[in-house]
Protein backbone atom coordinates (compact mmCIF):
# COMPACT_ATOMS: atom_id res chain seq x y z
CA UNK A 1 0.00 0.00 0.00
CA UNK A 2 1.52 3.46 -0.94
CA UNK A 3 2.79 5.58 1.63
CA UNK A 4 -0.06 8.20 1.41
CA UNK A 5 -2.77 6.12 1.20
CA UNK A 6 -2.12 4.05 4.64
CA UNK A 7 -1.97 8.47 6.01
CA UNK A 8 -5.00 8.76 4.50
CA UNK A 9 -6.58 5.72 6.43
CA UNK A 10 -5.10 6.78 9.35
CA UNK A 11 -6.60 10.17 9.15
CA UNK A 12 -10.26 8.66 8.28
CA UNK A 13 -9.76 6.09 11.52
CA UNK A 14 -12.06 7.66 14.20
CA UNK A 15 -10.49 6.43 16.95
CA UNK A 16 -6.65 7.34 15.49
CA UNK A 17 -8.43 11.18 14.92
CA UNK A 18 -9.94 11.08 18.89
CA UNK A 19 -6.29 10.23 20.16
CA UNK A 20 -4.31 12.86 18.12
CA UNK A 21 -6.64 15.16 19.25
CA UNK A 22 -6.60 14.56 22.67
CA UNK A 23 -2.86 14.53 22.57
CA UNK A 24 -2.79 17.65 20.45
CA UNK A 25 -5.04 19.44 23.09
CA UNK A 26 -2.48 18.28 25.69
CA UNK A 27 0.49 18.92 24.49
CA UNK A 28 -0.39 22.71 23.58
CA UNK A 29 -1.93 23.20 27.85
CA UNK A 30 1.63 21.77 28.86
CA UNK A 31 3.15 24.98 26.29
CA UNK A 32 1.16 27.35 26.95
CA UNK A 33 1.51 26.48 30.77
CA UNK A 34 5.48 26.57 30.01
CA UNK A 35 5.35 29.62 27.90
CA UNK A 36 3.22 31.10 31.20
CA UNK A 37 5.53 30.57 33.63
CA UNK A 38 8.68 31.38 31.42
CA UNK A 39 7.11 35.00 30.43
CA UNK A 40 6.36 35.39 34.17
CA UNK A 41 9.84 34.85 34.56
CA UNK A 42 11.20 37.09 32.18
CA UNK A 43 8.62 39.81 33.75
CA UNK A 44 9.63 39.50 37.06
CA UNK A 45 13.22 39.50 36.03
CA UNK A 46 13.12 42.41 33.75
CA UNK A 47 10.27 44.40 34.99
CA UNK A 48 9.63 43.84 38.33
CA UNK A 49 12.18 44.65 41.55
CA UNK A 50 12.42 43.08 45.05
CA UNK A 51 14.11 43.72 48.87
CA UNK A 52 14.00 41.21 51.09
CA UNK A 53 14.84 42.36 55.00
CA UNK A 54 15.28 39.93 57.52
CA UNK A 55 14.71 39.93 61.25
CA UNK A 56 18.54 40.08 62.38
CA UNK A 57 19.29 43.35 60.53
CA UNK A 58 18.72 46.35 62.60
CA UNK A 59 16.72 48.19 59.90
CA UNK A 60 13.55 45.21 60.33
CA UNK A 61 11.76 46.58 63.16
CA UNK A 62 12.21 50.15 61.35
CA UNK A 63 10.30 48.70 58.71
CA UNK A 64 7.73 46.70 60.81
CA UNK A 65 6.86 50.18 62.41
CA UNK A 66 6.86 51.78 59.26
CA UNK A 67 4.51 49.39 57.45
CA UNK A 68 2.26 49.94 60.47
CA UNK A 69 1.95 53.54 59.23
CA UNK A 70 1.33 52.93 55.78
CA UNK A 71 -1.12 49.62 55.76
CA UNK A 72 -3.87 51.38 58.27
CA UNK A 73 -6.29 49.63 56.20
CA UNK A 74 -5.09 45.99 56.42
CA UNK A 75 -7.31 44.18 58.38
CA UNK A 76 -4.80 40.99 59.91
CA UNK A 77 -2.49 42.26 62.58
CA UNK A 78 -0.46 41.41 65.44
CA UNK A 79 -0.39 43.11 68.37
CA UNK A 80 3.07 44.57 70.80
CA UNK A 81 2.08 45.79 74.01
CA UNK A 82 4.50 48.62 75.59
CA UNK A 83 4.86 50.44 78.74
CA UNK A 84 5.19 54.42 78.54
CA UNK A 85 6.08 56.49 81.64
CA UNK A 86 5.21 60.24 81.44
CA UNK A 87 6.81 63.19 83.29
CA UNK A 88 3.87 62.78 85.88
CA UNK A 89 5.39 59.43 87.09
CA UNK A 90 1.81 57.53 85.71
CA UNK A 91 2.48 54.54 83.31
CA UNK A 92 0.08 54.21 80.97
CA UNK A 93 0.19 51.08 78.75
CA UNK A 94 0.55 51.85 74.70
CA UNK A 95 -0.94 48.43 71.94
CA UNK A 96 1.17 48.99 68.97
CA UNK A 97 -0.64 46.97 65.84
CA UNK A 98 2.11 45.32 63.14
CA UNK A 99 0.66 43.84 60.05
CA UNK A 100 0.44 39.88 61.13
CA UNK A 101 2.84 37.41 58.85
CA UNK A 102 1.12 37.22 55.07
CA UNK A 103 0.69 39.70 52.10
CA UNK A 104 -0.85 43.35 52.16
CA UNK A 105 -0.88 45.79 49.69
CA UNK A 106 0.29 49.37 50.40
CA UNK A 107 0.42 52.21 47.76
CA UNK A 108 3.54 54.49 47.91
CA UNK A 109 5.31 56.56 45.71
CA UNK A 110 2.38 56.33 43.54
CA UNK A 111 3.17 52.11 43.06
CA UNK A 112 1.41 49.50 44.16
CA UNK A 113 4.17 47.72 46.50
CA UNK A 114 3.42 44.22 48.04
CA UNK A 115 4.47 43.44 51.53
CA UNK A 116 5.14 39.56 52.33
CA UNK A 117 6.19 39.14 56.02
CA UNK A 118 7.11 35.24 56.60
CA UNK A 119 7.27 33.35 60.15
CA UNK A 120 9.82 30.33 59.98
CA UNK A 121 7.60 28.43 61.86
CA UNK A 122 10.43 25.31 62.34
CA UNK A 123 13.35 27.99 63.34
CA UNK A 124 13.97 30.00 65.85
CA UNK A 125 16.52 32.55 66.93
CA UNK A 126 18.59 30.52 69.66
CA UNK A 127 19.58 34.00 71.80
CA UNK A 128 15.74 35.32 71.77
CA UNK A 129 13.88 32.07 71.08
CA UNK A 130 11.44 34.39 68.99
CA UNK A 131 10.88 32.76 64.97
CA UNK A 132 12.95 33.43 62.47
CA UNK A 133 11.18 36.70 60.28
CA UNK A 134 11.90 37.83 56.84
CA UNK A 135 9.75 40.81 55.08
CA UNK A 136 9.57 41.26 51.54
CA UNK A 137 8.98 43.89 49.03
CA UNK A 138 8.08 43.72 45.64
CA UNK A 139 7.49 46.52 43.52
CA UNK A 140 7.00 47.56 39.40
CA UNK A 141 9.37 48.92 37.47
CA UNK A 142 13.42 48.41 37.65
CA UNK A 143 14.60 51.74 39.51
CA UNK A 144 15.99 50.90 43.45
CA UNK A 145 15.31 54.51 44.43
CA UNK A 146 11.71 53.35 46.17
CA UNK A 147 13.06 50.66 48.24
CA UNK A 148 16.11 53.48 49.55
CA UNK A 149 13.19 56.15 50.26
CA UNK A 150 11.27 53.50 52.01
CA UNK A 151 14.21 52.74 53.64
CA UNK A 152 15.27 56.42 54.56
CA UNK A 153 11.80 57.33 55.81
CA UNK A 154 11.54 54.17 57.96
CA UNK A 155 14.68 55.29 59.90
CA UNK A 156 13.80 59.02 60.04
CA UNK A 157 10.53 57.61 61.89
CA UNK A 158 12.34 55.45 64.25
CA UNK A 159 15.14 58.67 64.93
CA UNK A 160 11.70 60.70 65.70
CA UNK A 161 10.37 57.96 68.38
CA UNK A 162 14.10 58.42 70.06
CA UNK A 163 14.67 61.93 69.99
CA UNK A 164 15.41 63.18 73.06
CA UNK A 165 15.57 59.79 74.46
CA UNK A 166 18.69 57.89 75.26
CA UNK A 167 18.59 54.39 74.01
CA UNK A 168 20.75 51.46 76.05
CA UNK A 169 21.86 48.38 74.50
CA UNK A 170 22.88 45.35 76.03
CA UNK A 171 24.70 42.18 74.50
CA UNK A 172 22.38 39.52 73.67
CA UNK A 173 24.75 36.44 71.59
CA UNK A 174 26.80 38.15 69.10
CA UNK A 175 24.79 41.40 68.53
CA UNK A 176 23.49 44.56 71.01
CA UNK A 177 19.82 44.30 71.23
CA UNK A 178 17.97 47.66 72.74
CA UNK A 179 17.35 46.80 76.17
CA UNK A 180 13.85 48.32 77.93
CA UNK A 181 12.20 51.49 75.99
CA UNK A 182 14.19 54.42 75.39
CA UNK A 183 14.29 56.60 78.29
CA UNK A 184 14.30 60.62 78.73
CA UNK A 185 17.07 62.15 78.92
CA UNK A 186 18.88 62.57 81.82
CA UNK A 187 20.34 66.53 82.09
CA UNK A 188 23.85 66.94 82.65
CA UNK A 189 23.16 69.59 85.70
CA UNK A 190 21.40 66.96 87.23
CA UNK A 191 24.42 65.14 88.46
CA UNK A 192 26.79 67.43 90.90
CA UNK A 193 30.46 66.39 90.46
CA UNK A 194 33.10 68.22 92.44
CA UNK A 195 34.19 72.18 90.76
CA UNK A 196 35.05 71.75 86.91
CA UNK A 197 35.15 67.84 87.02
CA UNK A 198 32.28 66.96 85.04
CA UNK A 199 33.38 70.19 82.66
CA UNK A 200 36.45 68.68 82.08
CA UNK A 201 35.45 65.58 80.82
CA UNK A 202 32.50 66.69 78.65
CA UNK A 203 35.57 68.82 76.70
CA UNK A 204 37.75 65.91 76.21
CA UNK A 205 34.94 63.96 75.12
CA UNK A 206 33.87 66.52 72.47
CA UNK A 207 37.09 67.22 71.75
CA UNK A 208 37.61 63.75 70.52
CA UNK A 209 34.31 63.46 68.99
CA UNK A 210 34.76 66.70 66.65
CA UNK A 211 38.87 65.74 65.35
CA UNK A 212 38.84 62.05 63.43
CA UNK A 213 40.90 63.52 60.99
CA UNK A 214 43.73 65.08 63.70
CA UNK A 215 44.22 61.25 64.53
CA UNK A 216 43.55 59.93 60.76
CA UNK A 217 46.83 62.27 59.59
CA UNK A 218 49.13 61.32 62.80
CA UNK A 219 48.27 57.45 62.19
CA UNK A 220 46.44 57.15 65.79
CA UNK A 221 44.16 55.00 66.27
CA UNK A 222 40.54 56.65 66.83
CA UNK A 223 39.61 55.40 69.94
CA UNK A 224 39.52 57.07 73.91
CA UNK A 225 39.09 55.16 76.87
CA UNK A 226 37.97 56.67 79.84
CA UNK A 227 37.99 55.30 83.69
CA UNK A 228 36.33 56.91 86.77
CA UNK A 229 37.05 55.19 89.96
CA UNK A 230 36.06 56.41 93.25
CA UNK A 231 33.47 54.73 96.08
CA UNK A 232 30.36 53.92 95.27
CA UNK A 233 27.38 55.88 95.64
CA UNK A 234 29.18 59.00 94.12
CA UNK A 235 27.99 59.27 91.08
CA UNK A 236 30.06 57.44 88.06
CA UNK A 237 27.61 56.27 86.56
CA UNK A 238 25.07 58.90 86.48
CA UNK A 239 26.94 61.11 85.14
CA UNK A 240 27.73 58.35 81.90
CA UNK A 241 24.21 58.41 81.37
CA UNK A 242 24.05 62.01 81.57
CA UNK A 243 26.28 62.54 79.53
CA UNK A 244 25.71 60.22 76.78
CA UNK A 245 21.93 62.20 76.66
CA UNK A 246 24.21 65.41 76.41
CA UNK A 247 25.91 64.26 73.33
CA UNK A 248 23.11 62.33 72.03
CA UNK A 249 24.65 59.09 72.23
CA UNK A 250 23.15 55.62 73.32
CA UNK A 251 24.41 53.48 75.80
CA UNK A 252 26.16 49.46 75.84
CA UNK A 253 25.85 48.11 78.67
CA UNK A 254 28.46 44.90 78.87
CA UNK A 255 29.64 43.20 82.17
CA UNK A 256 32.87 41.45 81.79
CA UNK A 257 31.83 38.83 84.59
CA UNK A 258 29.29 37.00 82.03
CA UNK A 259 30.14 33.35 81.97
CA UNK A 260 29.25 33.04 78.63
CA UNK A 261 31.37 36.13 77.12
CA UNK A 262 34.26 34.90 75.26
CA UNK A 263 37.66 36.78 73.59
CA UNK A 264 36.08 36.25 70.35
CA UNK A 265 32.61 37.67 71.60
CA UNK A 266 33.93 40.81 73.32
CA UNK A 267 35.88 41.74 70.63
CA UNK A 268 32.87 41.12 67.58
CA UNK A 269 30.78 42.82 69.65
CA UNK A 270 33.15 45.53 70.33
CA UNK A 271 33.61 45.85 66.21
CA UNK A 272 29.82 45.92 65.66
CA UNK A 273 28.69 48.43 68.39
CA UNK A 274 25.97 51.03 67.61
CA UNK A 275 27.45 53.90 65.79
CA UNK A 276 27.65 57.69 68.33
CA UNK A 277 27.42 54.94 71.60
CA UNK A 278 29.32 55.15 74.37
CA UNK A 279 30.39 51.26 75.74
CA UNK A 280 30.08 51.02 79.52
CA UNK A 281 31.94 48.58 81.34
CA UNK A 282 30.85 48.75 84.74
CA UNK A 283 32.96 47.32 87.69
CA UNK A 284 35.78 46.03 85.37
CA UNK A 285 37.50 44.85 88.85
CA UNK A 286 34.95 42.49 89.42
CA UNK A 287 36.41 40.18 86.52
CA UNK A 288 40.19 40.04 86.35
CA UNK A 289 42.07 40.29 89.64
CA UNK A 290 45.36 42.14 89.42
CA UNK A 291 48.52 39.61 88.75
CA UNK A 292 50.41 41.90 91.17
CA UNK A 293 47.93 40.49 94.42
CA UNK A 294 48.19 37.23 93.06
CA UNK A 295 51.28 34.30 93.56
CA UNK A 296 53.22 34.07 90.20
CA UNK A 297 52.20 30.57 89.11
CA UNK A 298 48.84 31.27 89.89
CA UNK A 299 46.18 30.12 87.30
CA UNK A 300 43.35 32.46 87.92
CA UNK A 301 46.49 35.72 86.89
CA UNK A 302 45.15 35.20 83.53
CA UNK A 303 41.66 34.14 83.68
CA UNK A 304 38.23 35.78 84.28
CA UNK A 305 35.23 34.57 86.19
CA UNK A 306 34.19 33.15 82.71
CA UNK A 307 36.01 32.00 79.06
CA UNK A 308 37.03 35.82 78.86
CA UNK A 309 40.50 36.00 79.17
CA UNK A 310 42.69 39.38 80.58
CA UNK A 311 44.70 38.93 77.15
CA UNK A 312 41.55 38.68 75.63
CA UNK A 313 40.43 42.05 76.70
CA UNK A 314 43.44 43.30 76.20
CA UNK A 315 43.48 42.52 72.97
CA UNK A 316 39.61 43.97 72.52
CA UNK A 317 40.35 47.54 73.96
CA UNK A 318 43.92 48.21 72.05
CA UNK A 319 44.77 45.20 69.46
CA UNK A 320 45.54 45.48 66.20
CA UNK A 321 41.84 44.01 65.03
CA UNK A 322 40.07 46.33 67.99
CA UNK A 323 37.61 48.52 66.42
CA UNK A 324 37.86 52.25 65.52
CA UNK A 325 35.89 55.40 66.25
CA UNK A 326 34.98 53.95 69.51
CA UNK A 327 34.33 55.66 72.87
CA UNK A 328 34.63 53.34 76.13
CA UNK A 329 33.96 53.90 80.01
CA UNK A 330 35.06 51.63 82.96
CA UNK A 331 34.17 52.58 85.89
CA UNK A 332 35.45 50.75 89.42
CA UNK A 333 35.42 51.43 93.29
CA UNK A 334 38.72 49.91 93.68
CA UNK A 335 41.44 50.91 91.11
CA UNK A 336 44.22 49.20 93.66
CA UNK A 337 42.17 45.88 92.47
CA UNK A 338 43.52 46.85 88.63
CA UNK A 339 46.15 45.58 86.21
CA UNK A 340 48.33 48.20 85.15
CA UNK A 341 48.70 46.71 81.94
CA UNK A 342 44.29 47.56 81.44
CA UNK A 343 44.89 50.96 82.29
CA UNK A 344 47.63 52.07 81.06
CA UNK A 345 47.69 55.02 78.00
CA UNK A 346 45.74 53.72 74.65
CA UNK A 347 43.44 51.93 76.80
CA UNK A 348 42.36 54.15 79.27
CA UNK A 349 43.13 57.69 78.04
CA UNK A 350 41.90 59.27 80.87
CA UNK A 351 41.79 58.39 84.59
CA UNK A 352 39.39 60.26 86.88
CA UNK A 353 38.68 60.48 90.78
CA UNK A 354 35.01 60.49 91.72
CA UNK A 355 34.75 60.97 95.59
CA UNK A 356 32.64 61.72 98.27
CA UNK A 357 30.66 65.06 98.07
CA UNK A 358 32.81 68.12 99.24
CA UNK A 359 31.54 71.21 100.75
CA UNK A 360 30.72 73.13 97.30
CA UNK A 361 28.80 69.46 95.94
CA UNK A 362 26.76 69.61 99.29
CA UNK A 363 25.26 73.23 98.45
CA UNK A 364 24.70 72.65 94.42
CA UNK A 365 22.89 69.47 95.43
CA UNK A 366 20.70 71.60 98.43
CA UNK A 367 20.03 74.30 95.51
CA UNK A 368 18.89 71.79 93.38
CA UNK A 369 16.18 70.13 95.23
CA UNK A 370 15.21 73.32 97.00
CA UNK A 371 15.70 76.14 94.68
CA UNK A 372 13.32 78.60 96.53
CA UNK A 373 15.95 78.47 99.59
CA UNK A 374 18.49 81.35 100.04
CA UNK A 375 22.26 79.95 99.45
CA UNK A 376 22.61 80.32 103.48
CA UNK A 377 20.41 77.21 103.68
CA UNK A 378 22.72 75.48 101.36
CA UNK A 379 25.54 76.44 103.36
CA UNK A 380 24.56 75.54 106.61
CA UNK A 381 23.55 71.99 105.37
CA UNK A 382 26.56 71.33 103.89
CA UNK A 383 28.37 72.22 106.94
CA UNK A 384 26.09 70.20 109.05
CA UNK A 385 26.70 67.16 106.94
CA UNK A 386 30.04 66.92 107.10
CA UNK A 387 30.49 67.84 110.55
CA UNK A 388 28.20 64.91 110.62
CA UNK A 389 29.72 62.51 108.12
CA UNK A 390 33.04 63.21 106.32
CA UNK A 391 32.44 60.68 103.83
CA UNK A 392 29.15 61.18 102.49
CA UNK A 393 28.12 59.88 98.56
CA UNK A 394 25.81 61.43 97.04
CA UNK A 395 23.51 58.76 96.75
CA UNK A 396 23.38 59.10 100.29
CA UNK A 397 22.56 62.43 100.04
CA UNK A 398 20.01 62.15 97.68
CA UNK A 399 18.04 59.97 99.68
CA UNK A 400 18.28 61.80 102.72
CA UNK A 401 16.76 64.84 100.20
CA UNK A 402 13.42 62.43 99.30
CA UNK A 403 13.01 61.87 102.79
CA UNK A 404 12.23 65.47 103.08
CA UNK A 405 10.56 66.53 99.20
CA UNK A 406 8.85 69.66 100.78
CA UNK A 407 10.63 70.32 103.96
CA UNK A 408 14.30 71.82 103.71
CA UNK A 409 14.48 73.35 107.09
CA UNK A 410 13.76 69.57 108.14
CA UNK A 411 16.64 68.24 105.59
CA UNK A 412 18.83 70.82 107.81
CA UNK A 413 17.51 69.98 111.11
CA UNK A 414 17.66 65.99 110.65
CA UNK A 415 21.20 65.74 109.10
CA UNK A 416 22.27 63.25 111.59
CA UNK A 417 19.47 60.74 110.39
CA UNK A 418 21.68 60.49 106.96
CA UNK A 419 21.65 57.02 106.72
CA UNK A 420 25.20 55.17 106.42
Amino acid sequence: MPLSDFVDALKDNPYFGAGFGLVGVGSAIALARKGAQFGMIFFRRNYMITLEVPSRDKSYHWLLSWITKHAKHTQHLSVETSYMQHESGRVHTQFDFHPSPGNHIIWYGRKWIRVERTREKQMVDLHTGTPWESVTFTAMGRNRDIFFNILQEARELALKQEEGRTVMYTALGSEWRPFGFPRRRRPLSSVVLERGLADRIVDDVKEFIGNPKWYTDRGIPYRRGYLLYGPPGCGKSSFITALAGELGYSICLMSLSDRSLSDDRLNHLLSVAPQQSIILLEDVDAAFISRDLLPTESPMAYQGMGRLTFSGLLNALDGVASSEARIVFMTTNFIDRLDPALIRPGRVDMKQYVGHCTHWQLTQMFRRFYPAEQATEGERFAQNALATLPNISAAQVQGHFMLYKMDPTGSIDNVAKIKQ
